[in-house]
Order: C-alpha cells, then structure tokens, then sequence
C-alpha cells in the first residue's frame, strides 16, 4: 500500500485525484480525470490535486521565505502595508485587520497579483485590483520565489479548467475562451498565530465561500481547514505535495449550482503557527459571467442553502463588479480608496 493510499484511507473524505495525465495530456488523458473532477465538484465542491507538476523546491523555499517574514517584528512588515498598494489592493495586513462576515480573522498575511507595471493599460485606465506588487526589501529572493510561484500556478489553474470543463462535457478550451485567456490572479501568503486555547466561535478565517472559479490552496504541515459537506464539517488535513482545490462562486453561477461553491473554515488550536498559500484562479475583470446553457439542469434557489443567503445565480455584472462589492467589506478601511478608484 503506497503512502498516499494510507492517508487516503487514514483520515480525508474529500477525494484525492492525481491529474498526472491531465497534466502531461496524454492518451485519453482527459476522461477518467473529468471524471473524478465531475464527482468531486458535485459531492464536495473541494478535492486534492497530486501529479500536479509543481516544483517541491520552489514550494519549499515560498514557505521558508514566508516563515523568515512573519517572523519579524510588526513595524518592519508594516512597510509594505496595504494602504501603501492602493487601488492594486496589494501588500501586508496585521492580525484582525481583515473581517469575514464582519468579524475580524485571527490572521495576517500578505495580499499579490499579477505584476503589471505603471504603463500597462488596466493600471494606466486606473483598474481596481490591478498594479505592482509590494515585497519586502530585506528578504533577498522574496519577490522571485513569489513571482515564479504564481506563474507556476496560473500554467496549472489553465490545465485544471481545462479539466474542469471536460468534466461538464465542454470542450476543454470553454473557460479559456470566455472568461479565463486572461484571467484575474489573486495569490495569499496567509500566517495564522498559534493559539491553542481558541473557543469554539473564534475562527483564524470564519465560514466562507471564495468568489471565483477556482482556488488552489497550498497548505503546511499544521492543519486547520474545514469543509462543509453534506453530512457536517469534516476537516481536510495536509496531505505531502498536494494541492487542495475549490470551486468558487462564480463556477457555482456558470453551472447553475450543478457545482455549488463549497463553505469551509480555519481554526489552529496548534501550538505552532499555521501558514495557508491560498491562489486564486479568476475569471477576467471586465467579463460578464453567465450561465452554461446545459440540458436537464434545473436551477434551485440557493439563498436557504447559502451560508450568506445570498444568490449567486441573481447577480447582474461584471466579475469585477461582483468581486469589489465582496472585497470592500473584507477591508472596510481601504473600501474607499479602492471604489473611488473604480469610478
């Protein structure tokens, strides 16, 4: 029995798909794997991902420099605080700083995307959420580790909506040809604080769902995150070299709640801290996201299901206009800074 196959037996309900062949693109590739991602997403809305290609090496040393930075002491990680990003919406936040539900989390963390420079279009038209990164400047090979990491993971967000497509019965090019060619990337470096005595409603993230297609999460080693099925909270442990994936709101709006958005919650009650690398695979900013027209597929109100009785299949816009109007209660202090901009 090999080790994946112990943990797969040991302790995860939610299901482990190796996408090597969805990877590689080789012989009927593409089938059993859809097949996998079509079960998972109906089930669970989440699922680990191994075979994924991603250097161990560059996810070693992203956690190393990570760890070195929140190490440090608050002032030096609070030069490159967000409001110093502006309408980019990007750099470092204390612990309490960011609200879920309008309460505030038990986590800091830093906030990336995309690295476009002054000159490029959507930063010269004054696009919320687009710009230059912030890095710290006394962490040599910060900024590469990052950069080459979501470059790393914007290639796998392509091939795991290309999946993801096939496993609606979509041609494997869909997304990308509507939503995703030029996708919205979003990338987290997320430190929760050790905290072993945390009560019951003390949450380092509280109950959620993430508003895009599709999040890749890269874990450590301490656990913590939770899922909402069917049956109740279960936990989704670290798993070595794997990815945990989930849908997001807008795949839920796409297939009409045939993949539902999933809810899930972080909790360290560890006695050491925890770091998450959550990245988020978006569709495009200005896209208008609609519904696959897909036979027998009949759309239920989702509000009584929702964790924030809202629908998702009621919005009328763009992404960007769904995800600011997400985004501004998260940061209630930068909500300005950030619509101002988008006006």
């Amino acid at each position: 029995m090999t080790n994946l196959q112990v943990v797969e037996q040991e302790f995860s309900q939610v299901p482990i798909i190796d996408i090597s062949r969805l990877v590689s693109q080789t012989s009927n590739y593409s089938y059993v794997v859809a097949d996998q991602i079509r079960q998972a997403c109906q089930d669970y809305g989440f699922f680990y991902i191994v075979g994924h290609g991603v250097d161990e090496q560059l996810q070693e040393q992203l956690e190393h420099l990570s760890q070195q930075f929140f190490a440090q002491d608050i002032e030096t990680k609070l030069k490159i605080r967000m409001p110093l990003g502006g309408r980019a919406w990007r750099g470092y936040f204390p612990v309490g700083n960011e609200l879920t539900s309008g309460r505030p989390d038990l986590k800091e963390g830093i906030y990336f995307g995309a690295e476009l420079e002054e000159n490029h279009p959507l930063v010269k038209a004054s696009i919320p959420m687009h710009g230059r990164n912030l890095f710290p400047s006394n962490i040599p090979q910060f900024r590469e580790t990052v950069l080459e990491y979501m470059e790393s993971m914007t290639k796998l967000g392509h091939t795991l909506m290309a999946g993801i497509a096939l496993s609606l019965g979509l041609e494997d090019s869909y997304f990308a040809d509507r939503y995703t060619k030029d996708p919205l990337i979003l990338f987290r470096i997320f430190n929760y604080p050790s905290n072993p005595s945390l009560s019951e409603s003390e949450w380092g993230v509280g109950k959620h769902t993430d508003y895009g297609v599709l999040t890749i999460l890269k874990q450590d080693n301490v656990g913590g995150l939770q899922v909402k099925s069917k049956s109740g909270w279960i936990d989704a442990p670290p798993i070595p070299n794997s990815f945990v994936c989930n849908i997001g709101d807008m795949l839920d709006r796409m297939t009409q709640g045939l993949y539902r958005s999933t809810p899930h919650r972080v909790q360290n009650l560890s006695t050491s801290n925890r770091l998450s690398f959550p990245f988020f695979f978006d569709p495009n900013f200005n896209v208008e996201v609609k519904p696959i027209e897909m036979n027998d597929i009949v759309v239920n109100d989702d509000k009584s299901d929702r964790w924030d009785k809202a629908s998702v299949h009621e919005f009328r816009g763009t992404y960007g206009d769904y995800l600011l109007g997400k985004v501004s209660k998260v940061f209630p202090e930068l909500r300005q800074t950030v619509l101002e901009s988008a006006e």
